[in-house]
């Protein structure tokens, strides 16, 4: 008998990397949410932070087009010539600041590039700085690939952001990266020029610390203007510093999955090298998209970032008006961070005591009908995340039946 007939259904143990990490939160949620519907509930989703936009109208023709004329084979790993123009371009105009094709990856989204740069850069019991509340994935992302994730707690006093006296304090033997995601998710901080430039102070005297800087919300700011990068405000550390971006929120194209990055050439060698063992290249026709979306009209842009103000100044105000509830205002992409520490030890109408924010979360979703996200989940509690992703009328109708679920339970 060999070895491959000998196996039983059901013998299949995962590998330790797997078993150091959690299916994603929101990815849960999602499910639980597709769950219920099909069992008849009617659920107000306020869990994925996915763009209820359709994907512009120029960005499916240039992909329709790509097809039509054949761009259906396989790409180089770092994307096509095209491509990389287009983010060369981006990247121009968002850090001023002019990247080589050895400077840069393209991938299947940004959470790709972020997975591969942790598998390129660290080894077991290297060291990543996380500051929370964070964006579930990072610390199992670093877990996945053998490194600790280094969570550093921030505060309301400070807006949610890592200070430059927190990050020096928490910069140890083994940190190897730092992870700084702005506009954040799940709290919408924005970093502001002179944070930025007082986090950089510290980066120099610790050259073996690189930035992994997140900014796929970039452009989804409310402060009037993008949010700054790191890179911008310190173009001296600008090989240290990982640039991540896509086209996923900002052009309403999840599903087309491009991510990209620019950064040190060293490192995106190496990410590139995974890449081409791993999933060869992009889609070629979704690269043909990105083109489009990066170099073609930005009035899409402009225009759903003023209804995502709307829904965001709906929804807080909202949320605020609840008693025991503290929306903290995001400055950029599109969630609140609802303090919920106000709800802890009520009791529902079926006698049961939150005693913490997944309780709520599993009672707004039974009781109101809301599926949110609880805080835990982005390891800061006693919180819960919306997204205001979504339509107007779902933010308003979510908000109230919140409101009438909060007014029946018993101090």
């Amino acid at each position: 008998m060999t070895a491959a007939t000998a196996a039983l259904p059901g013998s299949f143990r995962p590998s330790a990397r797997v078993r150091r990490i959690q299916p994603s939160p929101s990815s849960s949620a999602a499910a639980r949410v597709r769950q219920l519907k099909a069992q008849g509930r009617a659920i107000l989703d306020l869990t994925i932070g996915e763009p209820n936009f359709d994907t512009p109208q120029h960005v499916k023709d240039a992909a329709v087009a790509a097809i039509a004329a054949g761009d259906t084979k396989y790409t180089p790993v770092n994307g096509t010539p095209e491509l990389r123009e287009a983010i060369r371009g981006a990247l121009r105009r968002a850090v001023g600041i002019e990247y080589a094709d050895s400077e840069l990856t393209v991938g299947g989204g940004g959470k790709q590039v972020i997975f591969l740069a942790f598998m390129a850069s660290l080894d077991a019991g290297d060291e990543v700085l996380v500051p929370a509340p964070y964006w579930v994935s990072y610390p199992d992302m670093v877990r996945a690939n053998e490194g600790v994730p280094v969570i550093v707690p921030t505060s309301a006093e400070e807006g949610y952001k890592l200070t430059a006296s927190a990050l020096e304090a928490a910069i140890g033997r083994r940190t190897t990266w730092l992870v700084l995601n702005s506009p954040g998710n799940p709290s919408g901080a924005v970093y502001t020029r002179p944070e930025l430039t007082a986090i950089a102070e510290v980066l120099r005297r610790h050259p073996a610390v690189s930035v992994l800087s997140d900014e796929i919300y970039r452009e989804i700011s409310f402060t009037g203007e993008a949010a700054p990068s790191l890179v911008s405000v310190a173009p001296d550390l600008r090989h240290r510093v990982l640039v991540v971006n896509g086209v996923s929120k900002a052009y309403a194209m999840t599903g087309w999955r491009i991510g990209y990055a620019a950064g040190d050439p060293a490192l995106i060698t190496a990410i590139n090298t995974l890449q081409s063992q791993t999933s060869s290249c992009p889609s070629s026709i979704s690269q043909a998209a990105a083109v489009a979306a990066l170099s073609g009209p930005q009035d899409f842009v402009a225009e759903t970032v003023a209804v995502y103000r709307q829904r965001r100044d709906a929804a807080v105000s909202g949320l605020a008006a609840i008693d025991g509830l503290q929306p903290v205002e995001p400055d950029g992409a599109f969630y609140v961070y609802v303090d919920c520490t106000g709800l802890i030890g009520r009791r529902t109408p079926d006698g049961d005591v939150l005693e913490n924010d997944q309780d709520i979360a599993l009672y707004l979703l039974e009781r109101a009908g809301v599926a949110v996200i609880q805080g835990s989940a982005y390891g800061w509690s006693p919180f819960f995340r919306i997204s205001f992703a979504t339509d107007l009328d779902t933010i308003v109708a979510a908000v109230d039946a919140i409101a009438a679920a909060v007014v029946e339970l018993a101090i």
